[in-house]
């Protein structure tokens, strides 16, 4: 692999914004990805639609939308892992995910079994 850091983190960004469009129906408004010694960081900015956004104003809309959510991302979570393979090269050890319901963000944690970051640095 002699791609740069920049260049693999924008394709993983545009992949991920690919997967969203395709998977869940919608893309989010921005996607920004950080390769950090084993891990893959993808923050996506706007995910949540209006509708869900009133809903977050209880505060069990708000845990249902979140339920909602991480059941949908979970369910596509190998075509993710395998994602992150072709692009990589490294499997995914472990995914983690979580959703900020007041500002609409997604942060997604790929762990790599190897250090990527130290690899596109030699």
């Amino acid at each position: 692999m002699n791609q740069s850091k920049g260049s693999i983190e924008a394709e993983i960004s545009k992949a991920l914004t690919k997967w969203e469009k395709d998977f869940l129906g919608r893309g989010s408004v921005s996607v920004k990805t950080d390769i950090l010694r084993d891990m893959i960081i993808v923050s996506l900015q706007g995910i949540l639609t209006p509708a869900e956004y009133a809903l977050c104003e209880s505060k069990e809309g708000m845990l249902s939308v979140k339920q909602i959510r991480s059941s949908l991302v979970e369910s596509g979570v190998d075509e993710l892992k395998e994602m992150i393979f072709q692009i990589t090269e490294e499997r995914v050890k472990s995914f983690h995910t979580d959703l900020s319901t007041q500002t609409g963000e997604r942060i997604m944690v790929f762990k790599l079994f190897q250090n990527l970051e130290k690899k596109l640095l030699k």
